[in-house]
């Protein structure tokens, strides 16, 4: 196991990644915010789905998915529909227009990632993305984390 000043660094450092967020989101387009970007992402990710898997999966509430859905909606990027097994609900689903506006924030990101990354080897891009789907797996198997102190 890591040391407690190794954990010390990795938190600065994910403060400091901040920075790198900030900088990939001012690739996409003016008129798809940060939010509605998720949506369309996970959207192609996960195929259609109803609002509330939606939420779950943004991990925000009922109400911000709503605007967030009545934004891309709005631009023709997605498609609600009734939900054959509940009337009440809605299923999403990325529109043809939607794709492309994903394909356009992807090509966008990754021309981005590609310059910044240029004097990266290819096993070291490798490496980071390996570590980083690991990160993620460690706490999506841990979704309420105990804090110790």
């Amino acid at each position: 196991m890591a040391e407690q000043a190794q954990y010390e660094e990795l938190v600065r450092q994910f403060s400091a990644f901040g920075a790198v967020k900030r900088e990939m989101g001012r690739t996409l387009p003016s008129d798809c915010p940060a939010g509605s970007a998720a949506v369309l992402t996970l959207l192609v990710r996960h195929g259609e789905m109803r609002m509330s898997k939606l939420a779950e999966l943004l991990a925000v509430d009922m109400s911000v998915t709503s605007r967030h859905v009545a934004h891309v909606a709005e631009r023709g990027w997605i498609e609600r529909s009734p939900d054959p097994a509940d009337k009440r609900s809605r299923i999403l689903c990325l529109t043809p227009a939607g794709e492309d506006r994903v394909r356009e924030m992807s090509r966008r990101t990754t021309q981005l990632l590609a310059e910044r990354l240029s004097d990266w080897t290819d096993d070291e891009v490798a490496q980071l993305t390996r570590l980083m789907a690991r990160l993620r797996a460690s706490f999506d198997d841990c979704r309420t984390p105990a804090i110790t102190q």
